[in-house]
């Protein structure tokens, strides 16, 4: 109801949502039939307007319970008499024999899902339009189940160890994807610091940044951390700059967790002057963050009707701005966690096309990437299929001369 009826992103709306379960695996299924519901939304709404006389209102109570009772019977494997159970408390003093009658109805006819879920309007469209159909099924498959974790790793030299250790598979040095669930702070190498949560899609940009040891290096726009913990691990004197203190909080906090350092500084980056300038910088821009709908696929319903273009002119004037604090012969790297080209083509086209440029080269790319025919980077839904696939991401590198 958060997401839907209020625009909150799920992990915002869970904290009120959740506050006063306690036991971890409570509140972890809570979200999986939350985010489940979501993913398979127009498929759920499809069932019940099935086995109703009149279509219940969108943002109707008796609408949301059907669609986690469903989620939990259809995707979750909650024994139809189960989810009765649970549902009918959730309408109490209100229209309980509706909710009975359409989930004891579906049940009766054997009720099925297709093999996976349509994207919510416009993003069937759109990305059909943008990438072609087969990049828009992809993401719909995708959609269908929650993904693995990736995790990357403090000290790539031991990615065989925490691989075994996790019982996980990596697809890069210092990567491990785990397919493993429950709360993350059990797993093992969480206490010591050992690796931090991280899609091997957003791991790219600083893999590609070349970067030392040594070297000083901006990560602009830094929190939730994991590029300053990349950094960090590398050797590097990295700055976190992030308009955000209570997010920064978070890097802070991981920063503590892994025995890594940097320095963290909070500031509106156009506002914001370095004292001296940078070997590299990193520029992960705010942006739609409709990349990561297989670990939200709350975005595809906050995201569709949503203006980008103050957006587009802030990416655009952050881009200006950090390549004014590079040194000669640095690099910067623009990336957004966005399939829109507006936020990464479009941007990268009009604000660099009077900075120098350094195009990707296919022989340096890992994982088979290949670079655009413009020199630039783009993950996208269908790429590493076998494998569990990757966030859609866009990644531009400058190098100043």
């Amino acid at each position: 109801m958060a997401v839907l009826g209020r625009g909150l992103a799920i992990e915002r709306a869970q904290e009120a949502a959740l506050d006063g379960i306690a036991m971890a695996a409570d509140r972890g299924l809570a979200r999986l039939l939350a985010a489940t519901a979501l993913r398979w939304l127009p498929e759920l709404d499809a069932l019940i307007d099935s086995a109703t006389d009149k279509p219940l209102p969108d943002d109707a109570r008796a609408r949301h319970v059907l669609r986690i009772a469903l989620a939990g019977w259809l995707r979750l494997a909650t024994p139809p008499h189960a989810a009765i159970a649970t549902a009918l408390p959730l309408v109490e003093g209100g229209p309980r024999r509706l909710v009975h009658g359409v989930l004891g109805a579906l049940s009766r006819r054997g009720a099925e899902l297709p093999a996976a879920p349509r994207l919510p309007a416009p993003f069937d469209v759109r990305w059909a339009t943008d990438w072609g159909p087969q990049v828009a099924e992809a993401a719909s498959r995708l959609l269908a189940d929650e993904p693995a974790t990736d995790l990357s790793l403090r000290d790539p030299a031991e990615t065989e160890r925490w691989a075994d250790a996790l019982g996980g598979t990596s697809l890069l040095p210092g990567h491990v994807r785990v397919a493993r669930k429950g709360g993350l702070t059990e797993w093992p190498g969480f206490a010591e610091g050992a690796w931090w949560v991280q899609d091997l899609a957003a791991s790219l940009p600083v893999r590609l940044l070349g970067a030392k040891a040594g070297d000083r290096v901006l990560d602009v726009c830094a929190a939730p951390g994991g590029k300053t913990l990349q950094l960090a691990a590398m050797g590097c004197a990295v700055t976190a700059l992030d308009v955000a203190e209570p997010r920064l909080a978070m890097v802070a906090e991981n920063l503590e967790r892994t025995g890594l350092a940097a320095e963290i500084v909070t500031a509106d980056a156009l506002r914001w002057e370095p004292e001296a300038p940078f070997d590299h910088i990193l520029l992960d821009a705010p942006c739609s963050a409709t990349g990561i709908f297989r670990r939200h696929p709350d975005v595809l319903h906050l995201k569709g009707a949503r203006d980008l273009a103050p957006l587009t002119l802030l990416q655009a004037a952050l881009l200006r701005k950090a390549a004014t604090w590079l040194k000669p012969g640095g690099t910067l790297v623009y990336a957004t966690c966005s399939l829109d080209p507006r936020e990464g083509e479009r941007i990268a086209e009009r604000v660099i096309a009077g900075l120098p440029r350094w195009p990707f080269e296919a022989a340096g790319l890992p994982l088979g990437l290949v670079p655009t025919a413009d020199g630039f980077v783009r993950t996208m839904p269908g790429m590493m299929a076998a494998d569990g696939g990757m966030d859609g991401f866009f990644i531009a590198r400058l190098r100043k001369l």
